[in-house]
């Protein structure tokens, strides 16, 4: 069930950037300005969603049959996950959280 929702906020969020793409070409906005709210949007949309999918991942370890197996499967699936989410994060913000902008 948490899979879904974490899917779904990564798939509204591909919607919503579409959709404010489509609203700048109706406003005539800038093509880079256009592009980087559809960057943005997408980008925090797959960084949330990412995040739920962690908390699936690991809702659905501790509540199943609790082996070294699952654990060293959930190990690497937050390994990817995490690297994927600040690679994300730092190709957005182009600095590091703890770093002055």
């Amino acid at each position: 069930m948490v899979e879904v929702v974490g899917i779904s906020v990564i798939l509204l969020g591909i919607v919503q950037g579409f959709g404010e793409m489509l609203y700048g070409f109706v406003r005539h906005l800038q093509v880079p300005h256009r592009y980087e709210l559809l960057r943005s949007r997408i980008g925090k949309a797959l960084l949330l969603g990412l995040e739920i999918l962690v908390a699936a991942d690991v809702i659905k370890t501790v509540s199943i049959e609790l082996t070294l197996q699952n654990l060293l499967i959930l190990a690497v699936l937050i390994v990817i996950r995490t690297a994927l989410g600040w690679t994300l994060f730092l190709d957005l913000e182009s600095h590091l959280p703890w770093q002055k902008r």
